[in-house]
């Protein structure tokens, strides 16, 4: 098969890049002070990438990180004030202490790049409305000016994405120059769906395939244990969690990201509590209203300093949402009567 191994959901191919470089790496490497173990040139595809979330108890999945991740990057930030707040580690990649650099996908997506007015984002879609099975619709993100920037910290991993448009639906290709399994690879095809996604409602289309292409697939050796762990837990359970996650909606545009993120901002700073109810009320749809329930969950962790949330509002999350925050935080899981 020359085509890539297709998995029904993002943790079947992440563990199956973990069993394969953990078992049979091609190289020992050391790169920038990481020890790791490596498998050059691998790939995967879901074929419905909102199954973009993984259900599995040792990897304690983040799923309020990767809301803030996706968003920050829907709407072309580059600002270490909002996702160091999610992400502190994120910071030491920073060069200035204010902005983050290659890593802000986003910023390079949906900005306009130098002597240009519309963003390159926006120039795809462009085309795609405009170009029947146009093969032209790549996003690049790494830039080779990077490499002329001496000790860069945060140098893109991603090296570009590639939009094609066919009938009636919208497949997506990723490619990443390097990709930590164990750390990056999750939160990476969280966003990159969530922005396929997010295209395919600009353009009117339906979600097609997403197929991850990965130069150097590595896993650090300092993980080593945690994913020894959570390989032993897939081989040994015995009923899998699995939940549908739902469509974006239809009405998503840019003034809907918008919105959502000055709420996030809102809670970030605990200028608003919400509850479940104020939430139901808000000016986003449905859909959106999963990540404002998020926000309130991780407000009332940071500064109300408990995993006790309010049970209304796990109550009011997605049962696949309610599982992964019951399992990162787990008192969450007694006080909202998790199953």
């Amino acid at each position: 098969m020359l085509t890539p191994t297709t998995f029904r959901s993002v943790e079947g191919a992440y563990l199956a890049l973990l069993r394969l470089v953990t078992k049979e790496p091609e190289h020992q490497i050391t790169a920038r002070g990481n020890d790791a173990r490596e498998v050059i040139g691998v790939g995967f595809r879901l074929p419905d990438p909102r199954q973009r979330l993984p259900y599995l108890v040792v990897r304690r999945a983040n799923p309020v990180f990767h809301f803030a991740e996706a968003l920050w990057y829907l709407a072309g930030r580059r600002d270490l004030e909002m996702i160091g707040y999610y992400a502190p580690s994120m910071r030491s990649s920073s060069a200035d202490g204010i902005t983050l650099g290659g890593s802000a996908y986003g910023y390079t997506l949906f900005n306009p790049a130098s002597a240009d007015t519309v963003s390159p984002f926006d120039r795809v879609l462009e085309l795609l409305r405009t170009e029947t099975d146009s093969k032209r619709g790549y996003l690049p993100v790494f830039s080779a000016a990077e490499l002329a920037v001496t000790d860069n910290p945060d140098m893109a991993c991603l090296a570009g994405l590639h939009l094609l448009a066919r009938d009636g639906r919208l497949h997506m290709v990723c490619n990443m120059r390097a990709n930590d399994l164990d750390c990056g690879l999750l939160s990476d095809v969280f966003s990159f769906t969530m922005i396929q996604e997010y295209a395919a409602v600009q353009l009117g289309l339906e979600l097609g395939t997403y197929t991850h292409f990965i130069g150097s697939a590595h896993v650090n050796d300092r993980n080593a244990e945690r994913v020894k762990k959570v390989l032993y837990e897939a081989d040994v359970r015995h009923n899998p969690q699995h939940f549908e996650f739902p469509a974006m909606s239809a009405e998503t545009t840019p003034a809907t990201i918008a919105r959502v993120l000055e709420h996030e901002e809102l809670l970030r700073t605990n200028k608003a509590q919400y509850r479940a109810e104020d939430v139901a009320g808000l000016d986003v749809d449905a859909y959106w209203q999963q990540a404002v329930l998020l926000f309130e969950v991780f407000r009332q962790i940071e500064h109300d300093e408990t995993e006790a949330v309010s049970q209304d509002v796990l109550a009011a999350l997605h049962p696949g949402l309610r599982w992964l925050v019951g399992h990162r935080w787990p008192a969450c899981a007694s006080a909202g009567g998790e199953q």
